[in-house]
């Protein structure tokens, strides 16, 4: 398969202003020098071939949007090597525009008082799209999603999820190589959700467009991803298929159980309380179990087991000595638990 997105030992740094505190510090900043440099990707690398789905991920900080910037060239790294469809992004910047597409979270590049089919004409003539390869690309897209509702609307009059569809469409009107999507289903309802998942796998299919997608929503990279690279700290910690990451963990499992609970336990602290003096009696008895992680999630006590160190039985017996038991689910462990171990160092 063909790479089309090639990064080798990358690294972006920012020089940053050690900033005093108060008016007097204000103006003497004005001629300070006192810098510190700031690591925002440290030394990556990885290719991508061509009609990949690859999520892009990592916690508040890890360095998505740095890589995000050098990648469609709004940025230069300070050093390392950035190939992408044969053009270096920051020097090329013009013609490379031309084959991709962006959407970054809720800023959209739509025009805001203008109907949707006005501003798909006004980016038509912009990326001159033949008119035959526009009517294809529209009739795909009247295939895929309900264009009727969306076309003669306004953008400032649609609704979020309205206008997050049309700037998808967007991206992909010019038939770019590659699209690169931030958080594009942030904020949505679940139905929307599940009609933007379907777009965005359907226009992959169809027209074997490269999609870097960078999301907190774990729901977006189960349906959409097969590989998954994990940044944090500007360092890539895992570059490989989301079923392998699993395998890894394939020994963790949930134990959902839902307690009884007296009214004086149903206030935010008690919960909490609760909660945490379990994890603590749970590893006292069971001092093997150090990955074990006790949560609250709508009524429902959460506790990650890793049966290489405690037997799910065990533990539960455990708890029903404790406390009266309502109701017991058992469930594979997540795609979001899983990387919450890896950012917690579960890989090492």
């Amino acid at each position: 398969m063909e790479k089309i997105i090639s990064l080798k030992n990358v690294s972006k740094e920012f020089k940053v202003l050690n900033r005093r505190e108060g008016l007097r510090g204000s103006f003497m900043d004005l001629f300070s020098r006192d810098y510190k440099i700031i690591n925002a990707v440290n030394n990556i690398s990885m290719e991508i071939e061509q009609g990949e789905i690859v999520g892009y991920l990592g916690p508040n900080g890890a360095g998505k949007s740095t890589t995000i910037k050098m990648m469609t060239g709004v940025l230069e790294p300070t050093s390392g090597d950035i190939i992408i469809d044969g053009r270096i992004p920051y020097k090329d910047r013009n013609k490379y525009a031309q084959n991709i597409g962006v959407v970054f979270g809720q800023r959209t590049q739509l025009w805001w008082a203008l109907p949707a089919i006005e501003s798909f004409k006004i980016l038509k003539d912009m990326y001159q799209v033949k008119d035959k390869d526009y009517k294809d690309m529209m009739d795909l897209f009247s295939s895929t999603v309900d264009l009727d509702k969306l076309l003669h609307k306004p953008v400032r009059q649609m609704s979020l999820g309205q206008r997050t569809l049309s700037d998808i469409l967007a991206a992909f009107l010019h038939n770019p190589k590659i699209v690169f999507l931030d958080e594009p289903t942030i904020g949505l309802d679940v139905a929307m959700k599940s009609k933007i998942r379907e777009l965005i796998k359907t226009l992959n299919k169809e027209k074997n467009t490269t999609i870097i997608l960078t999301t907190h929503d774990m729901g977006d990279v189960d349906a959409l991803c097969r590989r998954i690279v994990i940044i944090d700290k500007g360092t890539i910690l895992y570059d490989n298929d989301i079923e392998k990451i699993k395998s890894i963990f394939g020994n963790y499992r949930t134990l959902k159980v839902r307690l009884g609970k007296t009214s004086e336990e149903l206030n935010e602290e008690a919960i909490k309380k609760e909660v945490e003096d379990m994890e603590l009696k749970l590893k006292e008895v069971y001092p093997k179990a150090q990955t074990l992680h006790v949560s609250d999630v709508d009524e429902w006590i959460n506790i990650l087991v890793n049966e290489d160190e405690v037997e799910m039985i065990d533990v539960l017996n455990f708890i029903q000595r404790q406390r009266k038991i309502y109701d017991v689910r058992l469930e594979e462990i997540s795609t979001e638990s899983v990387i919450r171990k890896i950012y917690e160092g579960g890989l090492e």
